[in-house]
């Protein structure tokens, strides 16, 4: 662990983005030869996503004294930044072309503990809501720290005793509608009792006062064996989804999904989801991460792709000629094994 200069990260990151290309280009050939691709086949990993590149310019780093990752959350901030979260308590403000850090801000909750932060938006206002998997809880914070809000949590949604929520599986993705009334907050994993294929999302409606009312609830059906780190809202108000799972000695599982709640059952009045009598979320796959070309990337543990680690936060940052810029970031849980990489994807809807 040590610092790096803006200077020094700046070069890490471009020599990084420089490397993957070059690792990845081909031999030259007159264009009248072999026509190039068309920008949705470079470094493909489906038919709808592809990967520009990956950057671990910021693994084990520090800046102005605070460890650079546990990064839980993504979000599109103002002035040309990203806000990035990590689950210590700190709010980043990253660059959003080099992701060089340009400040950092701690939070608490309203007795001054560190929170298990884990899911952010940033608001139109500048104001960020974060969600934290401690209690539960969505809190609303200004620009400099403050709580300004706190957010009603179904009693079911709570982690147990108090709830039916396990231990480090609740709220992990949080997002708001492009409306700005809707905020949807996913659980990582399904509730006690629930069909264990079935997790819950749940939404809050923007009030007139600026405050969060509770809304509906929905059914998300994950894969067998994973769960939900991270929901992204779409310009067209459907949803990006990770899901993700790891298993020792093999590696992790990422696939990314495109989901849309709009026709799914309102189930907040539903003790057991079985799976029965209710419309889900509707979903499609994009990619599975792991089909991704590497751009010569490398793992400090077994991966079935180099590329993957523990990805856990993502945002969409952009929109050109219908794709999406989207971007990911892994939590590296301050470890050894695991890495801080930021990869930037063109997604196709």
């Amino acid at each position: 662990m040590h610092s790096r200069t803006p200077r020094t990260a700046l070069a890490a990151l471009t020599a990084g983005l420089a490397t993957a290309a070059c690792l990845t280009a081909t031999a030259t050939v007159p264009a009248t030869a072999v026509p190039a691709a068309p920008p949705a086949a470079r470094h493909a990993c489906s038919s709808s996503v592809a990967i520009d590149g990956f950057s671990d310019a910021l693994d084990k780093t520090v800046y102005e004294g605070t460890y650079v990752g546990n990064f839980s959350a993504l979000a599109a901030d103002r002035h040309g930044t990203v806000a990035a979260l990590s689950d210590r308590s700190s709010l980043f403000r990253l660059d959003a072309d080099t992701l060089e850090p340009r400040s950092v801000l701690p939070l608490a909750d309203e007795s001054g503990a560190a929170l298990d932060s884990e899911g952010l938006v940033a608001d139109r206002d500048g104001t960020y809501l974060v969600s934290s998997e401690t209690e539960p809880s969505v809190r609303r914070y200004s620009r400099t720290g403050k709580i300004l809000d706190r957010l009603p949590v179904p009693a079911a949604l709570r982690t147990a005793p108090d709830g039916r929520a396990r231990s480090n599986g609740s709220f992990e993705g949080l997002t708001l509608l492009p409306d700005g009334r809707t905020l949807l907050a996913s659980m990582e994993y399904a509730l006690s009792g629930d069909d264990a294929g079935l997790v819950r999302v749940q939404t809050w409606q923007r009030t007139k006062n600026h405050r969060f009312r509770l809304g509906a609830q929905y059914a998300y059906p994950v894969d067998a064996g994973l769960g939900v780190p991270e929901i992204t809202a779409t310009p067209d108000g459907r949803l990006l989804v990770l899901e993700r799972g790891f298993t020792s000695g093999v590696g992790n599982t990422v696939r990314l999904y495109l989901a849309d709640p709009r026709r799914a059952t309102d189930v907040g009045g539903t003790e057991t989801l079985t799976g029965t009598g209710i419309r889900t979320v509707r979903k499609t796959l994009l990619t599975d991460l792991a089909a991704c070309p590497s751009l010569g990337a490398t793992a400090k543990q077994p991966q079935p792709n180099p590329l993957l680690d523990n990805i856990e936060g993502m945002a969409v940052t952009g929109r050109t000629k219908g794709r999406l810029d989207v971007l990911l970031v892994s939590d590296d849980n301050q470890g050894p094994t695991q890495t801080t990489r930021f990869y930037r994807l063109r997604v196709r809807l």
